[in-house]
C-alpha cells in the first residue's frame, strides 16, 4: 500500500495485548513511533516487530509525553492514536482519500470520531461514546498538546475539518481494568489541581455525585445502553466523587501525596 508523509505516534506502557492491532490499523503511515515509558512486557519487542520505531521516555504526565513524542516524529503531519485504539477499515479508507489534499492546505489539524467498545460491543446510544469527536490529527508546527498530567487536549487556532468514518475504542476490557484507570486518572488530577493551589470545596462533593450521574444516564442517554449504561453513568459519577474526596486528602494530609505514589508503583499503575 502507498504511504504518505506521516507519523502514527503512541504511548505506551505494558500494552502488548494491543498495540499490534493499533499499529496494524494505519498501513499508510511513513513512520510508526512508539513512546514508551518503561515496559516489562512485550510491548517494545511487539511494537518493533511491526515496524514501528522505539524511543524510550520516562513518564511525564500525558500532555507532556505527547508533546515529547510529537518532537521525535520524522514528518509533520501526526497522527495519534492510544494503544487501545484502531482505524476501522473505513476510516483507514477515508484518510487515504483525503490526507494529501488535507496536507496541502492550511489546516492546523482535523477532528476524528471515536467509537467505543464497552464490555464487548460497541455503545450505541451513550454520546460521549458514539461518534465523540477528537482532535487526533495535526500539523505540529501547528497545534501542541496542553500539559495537563492528564485530560490533556490538543491545542490550535483555525477551523479544522471533522472526518466522517470512525475509529474504535476498546475501552477497559474489564471493570477491574477501568477501577484501576480511576485510581490512576484521578491522582493526576489532583496532582494537577495542588500545583495550581485550587481551592478545596468538599461542600460540593454529594452533588457532584448527583449532577454528573444524571448528566450521564439521562441527558447523554447512557440509560438507553441499559445495564451497561447504568454503569459506564455509576463509574463517571464515581470519578467525579473520588478526585475531590482525594484532592481533601491530598491537602490536609500532604504526607499521602508521596505515600500513594509508592503503592502506585508498587502495583504498576502510577502512569
Amino acid at each position: 500500500m502507498p504511504t504518505l508523509p506521516l507519523t502514527l505516534a503512541v504511548i505506551t506502557r505494558n500494552e502488548a495485548g494491543s498495540i499490534a492491532r493499533c499499529l496494524d490499523s494505519v498501513p499508510f503511515a511513513a513512520e510508526k513511533l512508539v513512546v514508551d515509558s518503561g515496559s516489562d512486557d512485550d510491548t517494545v519487542a511487539i511494537a518493533q516487530a511491526r515496524g514501528a520505531r522505539v524511543v524510550h521516555q520516562d513518564w511525564l504526565g500525558f500532555g507532556a509525553q505527547r508533546n515529547f513524542a510529537t518532537t521525535q516524529c520524522a514528518h509533520d503531519w501526526i497522527l495519534v492514536l492510544d494503544a487501545d485504539e484502531y482505524l476501522s477499515p473505513e476510516l483507514a479508507a477515508e484518510l487515504q482519500q483525503r490526507l494529501p489534499a488535507l496536507m496541502a492546505g492550511d489546516a492546523p489539524a482535523a477532528y476524528l470520531r471515536r467509537r467505543t467498545i464497552y464490555m464487548g460491543r460497541p455503545m450505541r446510544w451513550y454520546r460521549p461514546s458514539v461518534g465523540e469527536k477528537l482532535a487526533r490529527l495535526y500539523h505540529r508546527g501547528r497545534a501542541r498538546w496542553s500539559d495537563a498530567r492528564v485530560h490533556e487536549s490538543l491545542r490550535f487556532e483555525g477551523a479544522a475539518p471533522t472526518l466522517r468514518a470512525p475509529f474504535d475504542h476498546a475501552n477497559n476490557p474489564t471493570l477491574p481494568h477501568k477501577q484501576l484507570k480511576v485510581l490512576r486518572y484521578a491522582e493526576l488530577k489532583c496532582r494537577d489541581w495542588l500545583d495550581k493551589g485550587k481551592p478545596v470545596r468538599m461542600w460540593q462533593a454529594p452533588f457532584v455525585y448527583l449532577l454528573a450521574f444524571v448528566k450521564d444516564y439521562l441527558f447523554r442517554l447512557a440509560f438507553l445502553d441499559g445495564w451497561r449504561g447504568f454503569l459506564i453513568a455509576q463509574t463517571a459519577a464515581s470519578y467525579a466523587l473520588y478526585k475531590r474526596m482525594r484532592y481533601y486528602e491530598m491537602v490536609n494530609n500532604p504526607k499521602s501525596v508521596a505515600d500513594a505514589t509508592d503503592l502506585l508503583n508498587k502495583h504498576h499503575i502510577d502512569r
